[in-house]
């Protein structure tokens, strides 16, 4: 079979002129099953177009679409220790940090960088899911403090993206320090009186949501997003009773006042500039933040 698949049928294929199809071509939707043509799926900001339902969305994307033009300074990844347990499991972690980097094009989960949102200048960080699972560890841990010192130099407030499983198992303790630390460089912003908005995406859990996720001044979150410390199952299977239907999403969250506000992704980059714009006493600067409507804030029942 091996002869077959590997010498035949490509020999075929070469003689007959045909091309293989590249697998992440049609991307199905989670909710209705539909299937979308990923051009047209990267074009509408990783949205599903007719059921709305929002997939990851790449770190790089995320920044080029929040940033004017979608033009900024990414900061550079700090040098971090590599695999300092010399940890494995099935694999070892030097193999997964290898396999991830060539999957994403990123040194690690995350992405950071300055640049202007509606003229007014922002911080942003974002984690890239696709790694390891956005999780957080020593250079994820690292990258967030450096974001946040950065702003607090440029007198600028700070957006974060928070994507992530939580803190990464390979690192042990050294990754769960990361959350004390990142807690402070919270603080530090907030010390320099400085605005620190959070805009939660799907999915958020672990670690992160027990630190920085879960601090901001204001909680934006993306439709359907799951944010939670523990999974459905894992507390259903500990409290032996079943959780109500939606819990952990972000509207469940809203209707309990653990979010300010759910937010379409289309809508976050004016969203986000004129919350900051007025957390920064800035004021409306361009004819689109004058003419447009308020932002909605849904109520709670």
């Amino acid at each position: 079979m091996n002869w077959i698949t590997n010498y035949v049928r490509p020999r075929i294929n070469s003689m007959l002129g045909r091309r293989e199809v590249p697998e992440n071509l049609w991307i199905k939707c989670p909710e209705t099953g539909e299937m979308v043509f990923h051009k047209d799926l990267e074009d509408n900001k990783w949205v599903i177009p007719a059921s709305g339902y929002h997939m990851k969305m790449p770190a790089k994307a995320r920044l080029i679409d929040l940033f004017d033009n979608g033009e900024y300074e990414a900061f550079p990844q700090p040098k971090v220790a590599q695999d300092p347990l010399k940890f494995r499991d099935s694999k070892k972690y030097s193999d997964r940090l290898k396999d991830s980097r060539v999957k994403t094009e990123q040194e690690d989960t995350i992405l950071s960088g300055l640049g202007k949102v509606h003229g007014l200048k922002v911080v942003a960080i974002v984690h890239e899911f696709n790694f390891m699972g956005g999780s957080l560890g020593i250079a994820a841990g690292e990258a967030i403090v450096k974001a946040f010192e950065r702003a607090i130099s440029e007198k600028c407030p700070v957006v974060m993206f928070p994507a992530s499983g939580g803190a990464r198992m390979q690192e042990g303790i050294l990754s769960l320090m990361q959350l004390p630390r990142t807690t402070v460089a919270v603080d530090m912003l907030k010390e320099a009186g400085l605005p620190y908005i959070v805009v939660l995406t799907n999915p958020t859990t672990g670690g992160v949501t027990a630190s920085y996720a879960m601090l901001g001044d204001i909680h934006l979150a993306e439709p359907g997003a799951e944010i939670c410390f523990a999974g459905k199952r894992v507390i259903e299977q500990t409290i032996r009773e079943k959780l109500p239907e939606g819990f952990q999403t972000s509207e469940y969250l809203l209707e309990h006042g653990m979010v300010d506000m759910v937010v379409k992704r289309h809508d976050i980059p004016e969203t986000l500039a004129r919350l900051l714009k007025i957390a920064m006493k800035k004021p409306a600067s361009a004819a689109n933040d004058a003419a447009s409507p308020p932002v909605a804030i849904a109520a709670s029942a």
